[in-house]
């Protein structure tokens, strides 16, 4: 545990760091008139993510977090399963965003990660899956004026009416 605990940190640092780089190919700063920056928001996720590696090295260092301190492997047979299950389901995530769009692919992680991972009740389940996404398209397609990937021609009409709202 005590390994994998500094080898994550280091990673996700390393990985922080290419972050931080590449982001500022499309800018970091605020543009007048228009907002922020392409590369603003994972420029500064990226910092605090840093500064994050940088504190859990700290404690590994100090031996003041319950990973430092301990001998365990850093996945016993339900960490492995639940990697897998988590994992898998973030691979499907990814493979549906072309398909089904976004918004549509994040309805669909949401339905698999809390009815069937989170055993929550289908009125929760179903209501963060469809709530969610739509209160992410209004974020990020109204406020933010990004524009996420909708997948293929089927889920336009979808995006007509929600544009219509907007707009």
């Amino acid at each position: 545990m005590r390994r994998g605990e500094i080898i994550t940190a280091g990673v996700l640092a390393l990985l922080s760091i290419y972050l931080m780089v590449d982001s500022t190919k499309l800018g970091v700063g605020y543009v007048a008139g228009k907002g922020p920056a392409g590369g603003f928001w994972p420029f500064w996720l990226s910092v605090g993510m840093l500064i994050s590696t940088g504190f859990i090295a700290l404690n590994w260092y100090r031996r003041t977090s319950p990973p430092s301190q301990s001998d365990e492997p850093v996945l016993d047979a339900y960490g492995r399963k639940m990697l897998l299950l988590v994992g898998g389901g973030i691979i499907v995530f990814v493979g549906l965003i072309d398909i089904i769009s976004m918004y549509g692919a994040i309805a669909v992680f949401l339905l698999y990660y809390l009815r069937f991972l989170g055993r929550h009740g289908w009125v929760l389940t179903l209501s963060m899956a469809l709530v969610l996404p739509v209160a992410m398209f209004f974020f990020f397609e109204g406020l933010m004026r990004i524009n996420m990937p909708k997948g293929m021609s089927f889920t336009a009409p979808v995006y007509d009416v929600l544009y219509d709202i907007i707009y």
